[in-house]
């Protein structure tokens, strides 16, 4: 079916062009089909204008009746294609439309506004000026009488009905019809694209974006002249330009777009040219710049993206509109925080469904509002066995739009490398949920006697770990003690005391810092025995075994490892860790296989120099399993059977000594069994021998129903100041920042105005530097 509009009236022949005279009546319209004969359609036109055929002829046409040349040289005549109706003086305007087929009794610019002019001039002028070519006419002629008598009018034999798509074209005539293509001259230029009539897209965006990329490089714009579901009509922003475009679906239940009719010669001034550019939106920007940085995790900032819509597509943007396109790129890369919440459950159910033994928990509130998650992998629930058993944890705040903190569980293998055991993201640093994750911890790794946590000195931790953990012993981080000792007591000039105290395998060592410390800051000795106890932070009083490991930096090693991600949404930032696991379990699968020695790589270069230092060690023999170890600054008695020497090396990191390598030379047994199997090249390969699998996309998850439609809202939020976010914390005393100094005299950074080049203005070699916060 087509909507064939008509309009009565006449036309009249000007000096120099033709031009219609509309009736009274208005624009109308009736609806036709494609193959309607031509006595049909004259019995539609009979019957909506309410005439007779018996006292009325009609005939139609596609043009004026040209007899004469224009007078005019530069005459241009643009007439739309129609049937003219010679006796009553009706013109019928043809359109397919796919929006309505009301009668239209109105004004025109409906009508007007979404149909493109067609010149059908010659486009070889003659001698005296443009001539025009006649279209096919059609005349009802042919009058007959009927049984009753009655005059009845026929159509004339030979005159079909033509197709309104061919009539375009001039296939519908034995003569073809030229209507001529606009070719780019010198006072114009075509917008460069690839698109042409006919053209699909599979949605009105996707041909929204392509107009939009073709407009901001070929540095023109446009504007919309009519936009619905089904039908998109733009032109260039100048009137005068002839550039426009209407496109519309390809049958109504469709979502496909094809163009109709388009012209894609610009005759607009470069005057129209606008810096900010009106289809550069930050829907645009974003979706432009969202492919650039698939699968990396940092995207630029809002200069960056300015810099990219100036570089690669030629639109100036304001700092807001490209903060805004970054932050759409973001949400088209990691998607938005609300759906994030809305597919955790799913996103859990395929988690554990592709890595077996793996432990997710979702805590929700009576409203069924998010509060806590919990996420263990089996391989490393498996993985632990092979660890020793010291656990870091820590937590750090999310930097996204419903904040909240990321808890980190996690041990060291043999090769001094994280082993992240468990994640958790809680609402803030508090009682209740550090003792919800440490429940959770408890469940995947046991409570111990040999079990030791290690974590800053929170109040909120410390009280989680009594209630959640009878057996465990609780350490206490010695860098954090340190910065407290900085903060309360300003004694920086004492940390090496500090430290050394804190390493010391002995407790007569240690006796002997300890009684240093005291006498130049008593106040910071009692500190350190009674507030927090040597047992916390001390190596040799530690009730457990503590290893090498003094200190929470594999925590903040993983913290650091998630900077950038910290500002995703929950789904997005677990996706972050499991590719980062998955990364390191088949990294140090690599290496763990390709290792000849018996221990670790960074173990075997430990044990190495001390194998050497033990040459020329003296030897004595004082039982079957005990020997005296003389030679060096400090001599040692070693028991090969139990592992201990009195050094106190060998019994607290469980890596033979000096003494110990000497005296396993002289029973002749190898120093590797005296090693504890968490070093070997044996208990690494089993850790990293299996391997943590993505979750794919979503597309591809099977998840019940029951899981599907499981509620998880977004948590409450209170509402952020004004301002830009804050995306960075405070940092704690002690820390080093690195810190930019500007010139007052030529501006640029890394120097003072002192030290400044006054003859060349050169900065090179001058570097940040570190300085205390």
């Amino acid at each position: 079916m087509v909507v064939l509009f008509f309009e009565v009236g006449n036309w009249e022949e000007l000096e120099d062009r033709w031009e219609f005279k509309g009736g009274v009546g208005g624009l109308k319209s009736i609806l036709v089909e494609e193959d309607i004969s031509l006595a049909g359609l004259f019995e539609k036109i009979y019957g909506k204008l309410g005439l007779s055929s018996d006292t009325m002829d009609l005939v139609l046409s596609y043009s004026p009746p040209l007899n004469k040349k224009s007078s005019r040289s530069d005459s241009t005549c643009k007439i739309p294609l129609g049937v003219i109706v010679e006796r009553t003086e009706v013109c019928a305007y043809e359109k397919s439309s796919q929006e309505s087929t009301d009668d239209t009794d109105g004004s025109h610019d409906g009508f007007r506004d979404n149909y493109f002019d067609v010149d059908y001039c010659d486009s070889e002028p003659t001698d005296v000026g443009s001539s025009r070519q006649k279209l096919p006419v059609f005349r009802n002629v042919e009058r007959t009488e009927n049984d009753n008598g009655a005059s009845v009018t026929q159509p004339a034999e030979g005159n079909p009905v033509v197709d309104p798509l061919l009539r375009l074209t001039g296939a519908a005539s034995d003569e073809p019809v030229n209507v001529p293509t606009t070719e780019a001259s010198d006072s114009t230029f075509r917008d460069g694209s690839d698109l042409h009539e006919g053209k699909y897209f599979n949605s009105k965006k996707d041909l929204k974006r392509k107009l939009s990329d073709i407009a901001m490089k070929g540095n023109f714009e446009f504007r919309t002249r009519k936009s619905n579901r089904s039908l998109w009509v733009i032109e260039c922003i100048d009137p005068n330009c002839s550039w426009r475009l209407r496109a519309s679906k390809i049958v109504p239940e469709s979502t496909k777009f094809v163009i109709r009719k388009y012209v894609g010669v610009h005759c607009c001034s470069l005057l129209n040219r606008n810096a900010n550019h009106r289809q550069a939106t930050y829907v645009v920007i974003g979706e432009q710049v969202a492919p650039q940085y698939v699968g990396v995790e940092k995207v630029p900032g809002p200069k960056g993206v300015q810099t990219f819509a100036r570089t690669k597509l030629g639109a100036q943007i304001s700092y807001y509109k490209a903060w805004r396109g970054r932050k759409h790129a973001h949400t088209l890369i990691r998607g938005s925080p609300e759906q994030s919440f809305h597919i955790l459950p799913s996103y859990f159910h395929v988690l554990e469904k592709l890595n077996p033994g793996t432990v997710t928990r979702i805590e929700v509130d009576g409203e069924s509002r998010f509060k806590y998650l919990f996420l263990a992998f089996g391989v490393a629930i498996r993985g632990f066995r092979y660890m020793r058993k010291v656990v870091g944890i820590d937590g750090t705040f999310l930097k996204g739009q419903y904040r909240g903190v990321l808890l980190v569980a996690t041990a060291q293998d043999g090769n001094g490398q994280c082993y992240p055991l468990a994640w958790g993201i809680v609402d803030s640093e508090n009682e209740d949920a550090w003792t919800w994750f440490l429940t959770q911890l408890k469940e995947v790794i046991g409570d111990t006697d040999e079990l030791a946590l290690i974590s800053d000195r929170a109040p909120s931790i410390k009280k989680a770990i009594s209630i959640v953990f009878e057996k465990a012993h609780h350490g206490a981080c010695a860098w954090h003690v340190a910065q407290n000792i900085k903060n309360k007591f300003k004694c920086a000039d004492i940390m090496g005391s500090y430290w050394s105290a804190v390493n010391a395998y002995r407790c007569e060592d240690f006796a002997g810092y300890m009684t240093e410390i005291s006498h130049r800051y008593p106040r910071v000795a009692e500190y350190l025995e009674n507030e927090v106890g040597f047992e916390k932070w001390s190596r040799c009083h530690y009730p457990r075994l503590r290893y090498n490991i003094t200190t929470t930096n594999m925590v903040e090693s993983l913290n650091s490892m998630l900077v950038n991600a910290r500002d995703f949404p929950y789904v997005a930032l677990l996706d972050v860790i499991q590719e980062k696991m998955s990364k390191w379990w088949n990294d140090r699968r690599i290496v763990a296989m390709a290792i000849t020695a018996p221990l670790t790589p960074s173990r075997e270069s430990e044990f190495r120099p001390r194998f050497a230092q033990s040459n020329g060690r003296h030897t004595l023999q004082l039982n079957p399993v005990t020997y005296h170890v003389k030679g060096g600054e400090l001599e040692g008695v070693v028991d090969i059977f139990n592992k201990t020497c009195t050094c106190k090396e060998f019994d607290i990191d469980k890596l033979p000594c000096v003494h110990a390598i000497a005296a396993a030379h002289h029973a002749q047994v190898s120093v590797y069994s005296l090693v504890s199997p968490y070093y070997t090249k044996e208990y690494y390969v089993l850790a990293y021998s299996e391997t943590i699998y993505p979750v794919g996309s979503q597309s591809q998850w099977d998840v019940p129903n029951e899981v599907a439609t499981r509620v998880v809202l977004p948590r409450e939020v209170k509402e952020r100041n004004r301002g830009r976010p804050k995306t960075s914390r405070f940092p704690s005393v002690g820390e080093f920042r690195k810190l930019k100094n500007r010139c007052g005299k030529c501006g640029a950074y890394g120097h003072y105005k002192k030290k400044c080049n006054s003859q060349t203005g050169s900065t090179e070699g001058n570097q940040p530097t570190d300085v205390p916060v």
